[in-house]
C-alpha cells in the first residue's frame, strides 16, 4: 500500500499556492512573520503544518489565497512529492536523533524543502550555513551574507537588493533575529507581500514566547525564558545574544552530545533533569556547574551565580519531556517561579 503524508492529501484536494519553511530553529517564528506580512499586503494567509492545523485541515478554510507551511523534517520524509514554492531553509544542525536512522537522514529530509520550487530564485537559502548551501539549488535565493542579495548593510535589512527596514526600528535584533527576517521578508515577497507591509510586521513584532524572552528584571538581574530551545544549536544561538549570562541546561536529550555546549562561555551554569551529568561534563573545568533537583531550586542557584548583575538564561538544550508535558509547561514555569521572586 502507498503511504502518503496528509500533505500529500492536501496537495490532491487543493490547488491554490502555498509556500514552505524548514530548519532546525526559527521555523515557527518565519512562518508567523510571513503569514502577517501577506496579511497586512491584503493577501489572505493562513500558517498550516508541522502547526496546530495540518494542511489537510487548513484547505477547509474557503477564503485563504494561500498556505504558509511549517514543514517539519518528520513531513517531509514522510511526503511522496513535497511541493510548494517559494520555500525556505533557515539553518541545519543535529537534530532528532531519537526519530531519524541517522544525521544524514535527518538531512535529506530536511532538503526536500526544495523538491517542488517553481523556480531556481523560490528557494530562499540561508548563505551563513555550509548544510544548506551545499543543498540550495544553483540560482536560489541567499540571505544571510555580507555579499548575499538579502543581507544585513550598514543600519538597515536588504533584500533582492531594496532596502526595507533600519535595524534600530526593530524590536528585536540579535543575529538570528536578523537572519529570521530576511528570510521572511525574501518569502513574503514571493508570495505576493508588498515591501511597506514587510517592513510594518517586522517594526511590531516582538517575538513568541519562550523564545529567547525577557520576563523580569529582579535584584539587578535579568531573567530569560528561552525554553523552546531543545537543541544544543538553539542554545548556542541564544548564548550568542546574551554572553557571560548564567545558563539554566538540561532535559531529556534527543540522542545528541551536548558537549559542543562548551562554546557558550556562560559565567555559570546549573544542570537540571535527565541530562544533567551530561550538562555537568559539557562544562567540566570551564565555569562554576550545580546540579538542581526542580526548576525551582535551579533559579535560585542561577541567581546566585548572578550575584546581582547579567543574566539568568533558561535555554535547556534538550526536550522538556522528562519534568514537564511540552516546552510551553516549562517556560510558563521558569516564569512563575521568576515572578514569585519578584513579589
Amino acid at each position: 500500500m502507498p503511504i502518503v503524508d496528509e500533505s500529500d492529501l492536501a496537495a490532491r484536494w487543493d490547488d491554490r499556492p502555498r509556500c514552505a519553511v524548514t530548519g532546525t530553529n526559527g521555523k515557527t517564528t518565519v512562518v508567523t512573520l510571513v503569514v502577517d506580512m501577506l496579511e497586512r499586503s491584503g493577501i489572505r494567509a493562513l500558517p498550516a503544518g508541522n502547526t496546530d492545523t495540518p494542511l489537510v485541515a487548513a484547505i477547509d478554510d474557503s477564503e485563504a489565497e494561500v498556505f504558509v507551511v511549517e514543514a517539519s523534517s518528520f513531513r517531509l520524509a514522510h511526503a511522496a512529492s513535497f511541493s510548494a514554492s517559494p520555500a525556505a531553509w533557515l539553518n541545519f544542525a543535529p537534530d532528532h536523533l531519537d526519530v531519524h536512522s541517522d544525521q544524514a537522514s535527518y538531512q535529506n529530509a530536511k532538503a526536500r524543502i526544495f523538491e517542488g520550487i517553481a523556480d531556481p530564485s523560490d528557494a530562499v537559502a540561508n548563505a551563513a550555513d555550509p548544510v544548506v548551501v551545499a543543498r540550495a539549488p544553483v540560482g536560489a535565493t541567499f540571505f544571510g551574507t555580507p555579499n548575499a542579495p538579502c543581507r544585513v548593510d550598514g543600519k538597515m535589512l536588504v533584500v533582492d537588493e531594496r532596502p526595507i527596514v533600519a535595524i534600530g526600528d526593530l524590536p528585536r535584533a540579535l543575529p538570528h533575529d536578523l537572519a529570521n527576517a530576511l528570510a521572511a521578508i525574501a518569502l513574503a515577497i514571493r508570495s505576493g507581500a508588498d515591501p511597506d507591509s514587510c517592513r510594518a510586521s517586522l517594526v511590531q513584532f516582538s517575538g513568541l514566547d519562550h523564545r529567547i524572552t525577557f520576563v523580569a528584571e529582579v535584584a539587578g538581574v535579568r531573567y530569560v525564558d528561552d525554553s523552546k530551545a531543545t537543541t544544543p544549536h538553539a542554545t548556542l544561538t541564544a548564548m550568542s545574544g546574551l554572553p557571560g549570562a548564567v545558563l539554566i541546561a538540561g532535559g531529556r536529550n534527543k540522542g545528541l552530545s551536548l558537549m559542543s555546549l562548551a562554546a557558550a562561555r556562560p559565567r555559570a551554569v546549573v544542570a537540571i533533569g535527565e541530562s544533567a551529568d551530561e550538562i555537568v561534563a559539557a562544562f567540566a573545568g570551564q565555569c562554576p556547574v550545580e546540579v538542581a533537583d526542580s526548576m525551582e531550586s535551579a533559579v535560585v542557584a542561577a541567581g546566585r551565580f548572578a550575584s546581582g548583575r547579567g543574566s539568568v538564561l533558561l535555554s535547556p538544550a534538550c526536550s522538556s519531556f522528562d519534568w514537564y508535558g511540552s516546552y510551553v509547561e516549562r517556560g510558563l514555569d521558569f516564569q512563575r517561579i521568576v515572578a514569585s521572586l519578584d513579589g
